[in-house]
Parts: C-alpha cells; structure tokens; sequence
C-alpha cells in the first residue's frame, strides 16, 4: 500500500491509518470508506485518492478507481505511484495501449522500478493479441467476397456479352460462397450442396428447387459417378443458367484432388477448408477456401481472397452444363 500506517496524530492521518489496516485484512469496502471520510478532512492529499484507488480496484469499482488515479496523477504529477495506480486501472479494464503509456509515465520517474518494467512486456504482448482478435472478430463478421473477385466479373461479362446477365451469375456466385464461409465460421463446416440459378421464366419451381444435398456424392467412384448424372440432368430439367457446389475437404474420400505430383501437386499442404466450383455452359472455376484457427476462432481465408485452383486438374465434380458452342 501507498502511504503506510504513519506517527501522525491529525484526524486525516487516523483515517489512513485505519483504512491501511483494513485493507491489509482484505476488507476494501471499510478500507475505502475509511479514506473517504480522510479525504473529506485533508482533500488535496494524493495518497489517501491513491489508497483509494486501490481499495476501488479490490472492489472492481474500475471507473471510481481510475477518477481516484487521475487525482493522484493531478494533485502530485511528479511521484510514480499515481501513474502506477492508473496503469493497474487501466489494465484491469482491458484498456491496455493506455495502461503501458501510464507505466511508461511511472517508469521515467523512477527507472529503477523492475514491477513497471515487467507489465510494460506483458501488457504490450496484451495489446498486441487483444488487437489480433478483434482483427479476426472483424474479418469472421464483414466477410465480403465481391471485392477479391473483380476478374471474375470482367470474365462473365465477357464471356456473356451481357453485362446484366454477368452479374447477375456474379451475384449468385458471391452469395453462395459468402454463405458457406459464414456457416463455417459459425459451426466449421458446410453441407454438401449444389446451388443452381435457376430460370425466373422458365423454371417449374414447384418442381426444382435452388438447392440440391450431395452429401453421398464423394463417398466412392460410384456415388460420384451417379451425383454427377443426377446434377447434369437437374441442370437441363430446370433450364439452370449456372450451379456453385460447396462441399468440405474433409468429406472427399473420392476424388481427393490434393493428392498428385508434378502438375498436379496441391500446393496447400495440410490445410482444412472447403471447394467452391462454379459451373456454366461458357465458363467453369474452381476455389478452395482454407481455413485456420486463430485465437480460439475459425477464419477462412477467403474474407481475403480464395485461392484459385486450375479447374483441369482440381476438378471435383465433371463438368454439369454442355460446353456452349463457340461464337
């Protein structure tokens, strides 16, 4: 404690003396009492508001505890207690680039003190992995896939010739990935699925819907083989413009397209996450979407970009729509 049990007989120095005791056995709520009643009688004396101040942060009264900080700071600018005071304030409220600039303060006014030293390091490591994650928390909630995806765009307008009609398929596309990256974030993992954009004019949408479970389809070559069947007559049936399947790595026991050499070499080591494939009669792509743990919390990589696999070789499903003929 600031301020120890002194020889003073003034009713001030009573009161301290007193709140120092009671603070030693723990009791901060008559410790604090005890130095208000003190500062009621001498109200310009820094050590009973930082005595204080320490009873408050006992009693998790962190915005009292930190107005008693100020005050010491203020009515005694040059002694390292009242910064000292404020650091552990600021630090017990998590506010931690302010709490090492108050130790900062401390240490220039005795440099000598190694307890200042010391959180200065751990504080500074605080701030560095509370600013990380936010920074994750950040990227897992504004997840927006449009803008890591301009070539995209440019390729469907011109493989259309119709700007509506590219970005219309670039809507569809951008919301099906932006889906699946959310739903991973919030459980890590996505169902198996094919999305189809279906025609407003023509499709018979009490028949066909937008939406279709693959969940067997990577279970063996045979199941692949008729998933694939199943998909390409869905596609004619519906008069689907374009289909993005979603489906995680970790369910793919056939065909597991990670696994190859020379051309065909995954370049994504070990890494968990989920394909995206984009297919159209003029245009087909192929993404994987990694992911990590970071800070306890799942992050795809795509709330920066996905990476971009040659669909020729990391295909996982056949192509569903026939090639439109060339102009």
């Amino acid at each position: 404690m600031a301020g120890g049990a002194g020889e003073g007989v003034s009713p001030s120095a009573a009161l301290k003396d007193q709140g120092n005791e009671q603070f030693k056995s723990g009791n901060y709520l008559k410790a604090a009492a005890l130095y208000t009643q003190a500062i009621k009688l001498d109200p310009d004396n820094a050590t009973l508001y930082s005595n204080r101040a320490a009873a408050f942060l006992q009693l998790v009264k962190l915005s009292k505890a930190l107005a008693d900080a100020e005050t010491t700071v203020k009515l005694k600018p040059e002694w390292e207690k009242g910064y000292f005071r404020k650091g552990c304030v600021l630090e017990a409220m998590e506010r931690y680039e302010e709490a090492i600039s108050a130790f900062q303060t401390a240490l220039q006014h005795n440099p000598q003190n190694t307890e200042v030293s010391r959180k200065i390091k751990r504080l500074s490591q605080l701030a560095r992995e509370k600013k990380r994650a936010l920074d994750v928390e950040s990227m897992r909630s504004n997840v927006d896939i449009g803008k890591n995806l301009d070539s995209l765009k440019t390729e469907l307008a011109t493989k259309y010739g119709d700007v509506e009609t590219g970005q219309s398929i670039f809507s569809f596309v951008v919301n099906v990935i932006e889906s699946a990256v959310k739903d991973w974030h919030d459980t890590g993992k996505v169902d198996p699925r094919v999305n189809f954009l279906l025609d407003e004019q023509k499709t018979n949408t009490q028949k066909y819907l937008p939406v279709v479970n693959i969940d067997k389809a990577f279970e063996s070559p045979q199941t692949h083989g008729e998933c694939f069947t199943f998909l390409r007559q869905y596609a004619e049936d519906s008069f689907a413009k374009a289909a993005c399947m979603v489906a995680a790595k970790s369910i793919i026991s056939y065909p597991q397209v990670w696994k190859g050499q020379g051309s065909r070499k995954w370049k994504l080591e070990q890494s968990d996450g989920f394909f995206v494939q984009f297919e159209s009669p003029a245009l087909r792509k192929i993404w994987f979407v990694p992911s990590t743990k970071e800070k306890g919390r799942t992050l795809c990589s795509a709330c920066r970009s996905p990476e971009t696999l040659d669909i020729g070789i990391h295909e996982v499903l056949p192509r569903i729509f026939k090639e439109a003929a060339a102009a």
